[in-house]
């Protein structure tokens, strides 16, 4: 049988070892409901904290790599553009050159058709010069070879080569000092474009590949990425519709501990009456 005690009141201290249980568990339910994490520090759970900070590394470092990834995409698209705006020039080339061919072309047409040739040239010379996207030119003399990041460490690369379309570059054939004043010449140029017209056709494929292949890893990374952050918060996310009911249920448990400790408190004072 209990001892009766004004020293030591035995249920009190249950009563308010009780409501303070409930208070930290209160405590805990409302910031996870405030923050929406069920472990929002390392003192909520250590491993499973270090584990999602590592992930969140992760899911950072393939910004990195979207970045990476979308400006050589970019910087190809230009390429392209202008590989595509060089074939055109190339085709109407091979018209002037056709034409400054014919044997009963009298001197003045053959002049007028070779400065349409020059302007033509130029213009492949200006298309090539301005590719650049973001300081890298695919296309000129010693172009930029992209190496787009493939993985959040860095160990791993997309690499597409520079092709030079420039004027006299290989690719194309036609010089810079290239005309069609002449028959001769005119004749000797329709070849000369015929092949630098495949080669850059051959070019472009290359690059239509390559960014094929730089739009495909990109969806990859971001389908990672997406994965990796429901991943984490899979791991640290609360259950807010868990975590409400539960809010209620300790509110009402908190307010019975109140009272509880209150009626514990009160039962001292019962023992006046025995000094009646």
């Amino acid at each position: 049988m209990g001892m009766n005690s004004v020293n030591t009141n035995v249920g009190a201290m249950i009563a308010l070892q009780n409501l303070n249980s409930t208070n930290t568990e209160l405590m805990t339910t409302q910031n996870r409901i405030n923050t929406g994490k069920k472990v929002a520090s390392a003192k909520d759970n250590g491993a499973i904290w270090a584990i999602a900070q590592n992930q969140r590394a992760t899911s950072g470092a393939l910004n990195a790599v979207k970045d990476s990834l979308q400006r050589t995409q970019s910087t190809i698209d230009v390429a392209i553009s202008a590989g595509e705006s060089i074939s055109d020039i190339l085709l109407q080339m091979k018209e002037k050159a056709l034409a400054a061919s014919d044997t009963t072309l009298d001197t003045t047409s053959r002049g007028a058709l070779n400065e349409d040739f020059k302007s033509l040239r130029d213009q492949l010379a200006k298309s090539v010069s301005n590719a650049e996207f973001n300081g890298a030119n695919m296309i000129k003399t010693a172009g930029a070879t992209m190496m787009a990041l493939a993985n959040a460490d860095g160990t791993s690369k997309i690499t597409v080569a520079a092709i030079n379309l420039g004027l006299g570059g290989g690719t194309v054939g036609v010089a810079s000092t290239s005309t069609i004043g002449t028959v001769t010449t005119a004749t000797a140029m329709i070849a000369t474009v015929n092949t630098s017209i495949a080669a850059v056709s051959t070019a472009l494929s290359k690059f239509g590949t390559g960014s094929k292949s730089v739009t495909a890893h990109l969806n990859f990374i971001n389908k990672l990425q997406d994965s990796i952050d429901a991943g984490v918060g899979n791991l640290v996310d609360a259950d807010l519709a868990k975590e409400s009911a539960k809010l209620q249920s300790l509110q009402t448990k908190q307010q019975l501990g109140i009272q509880a400790l209150s009626i514990a408190n009160a039962s001292s004072s019962t023992l006046l009456g025995l000094f009646r």
